[in-house]
């Protein structure tokens, strides 16, 4: 059975081979590295910790290719596992529940948009951004998963190892909790 979550054509040959040879895994991590950067960096502070986590994760996942069985998960699947394992292991250990850092916004330069327009972005984003922090960290692991990595629900359902339906629920009250928090803030 093909992976429903998009892989290089020979991402399979190119797991056999990094599981003997750690040169090959060059191919699958310039494949993956933006979107479990993107995953990781909506999920954490700020964008040093977030290259610390994403290193982390491909260490682990490099360190522990021998371990992986395409009969038990896709490779994806499996790497952001490793992914949500280590995010929710530094927020454990962090005792705290964030999301994106809401300094990042201000620091954000925007060239196309007037002054005007782009403080009003900012003021939505970072209404945007609290009423996500009201989440559930599992709601708030959905909307990482469908907005920042850019997955279908599908493919967060073989990540979480919830039914595509249970995803599309969680998503629908997530998303709907959103609008009731945003027009309060109005």
């Amino acid at each position: 059975m093909q992976s429903v979550i998009a892989a290089p054509d020979n991402e399979s040959l190119l797991v056999k081979q990094a599981q003997s040879d750690t040169a090959a895994f060059a191919p699958i991590y310039e494949f993956y590295f933006p979107r479990v950067y993107n995953y990781i960096r909506y999920r954490v502070r700020d964008a040093q910790l977030a290259d610390d986590l994403t290193s982390q994760i491909f260490e682990r996942t490099l360190a522990n290719m021998q371990r992986y069985r395409a009969e038990q998960a896709p490779f994806g699947a499996w790497l952001f596992s490793i992914a949500r394992n280590i995010t929710n292991d530094h927020f454990r250990t962090q005792k705290r529940r964030r999301w994106l850092s809401l300094d990042s916004l201000f620091n954000h330069a925007a060239t196309d948009p007037p002054p005007d327009v782009h403080a009003a972005q900012n003021d939505q984003q970072q209404r945007l951004l609290a009423a996500v922090a009201n989440l559930t960290e599992r709601e708030q692991d959905m909307i990482a998963l469908k907005f920042a990595a850019q997955f279908t629900n599908r493919q967060i359902s073989e990540i979480t190892r919830l039914t595509e339906q249970n995803v599309a629920v969680i998503l629908y009250r997530a998303i709907r909790q959103l609008r009731v928090l945003m027009k309060e803030e109005l």
